[in-house]
């Protein structure tokens, strides 16, 4: 949480740098959570020779992958209103 605990300029850098760093990976992970989530949807809709286990066990999958995207995002989110801060 950048410059609303620094007690320095270089601490305040430091924590931005931090947020923004933070940001980007859980940026990262947003994106990759929701390719997964995607493909796992497609599958659990039967647009796939997958059998019907595979196909239920994506769509859990799919709800777990949402669930990953969903938090990745909000604390991108924090991250990047923390770094301009």
């Amino acid at each position: 949480m950048a410059s609303t605990t620094a007690n320095s300029t270089m601490e305040s850098i430091s924590n931005t740098v931090a947020d923004a760093a933070s940001y980007v990976s859980n940026k990262a992970t947003e994106l990759t959570a929701g390719a997964s989530k995607e493909g796992n949807k497609e599958i659990a809709k039967g647009n796939t020779n997958a059998s019907l286990g595979d196909r239920a066990s994506a769509g859990m999958n799919a709800i777990g992958d949402k669930f990953d995207e969903t938090s990745a995002k909000s604390k991108a989110e924090a991250d990047k209103t923390s770094a301009k801060n």
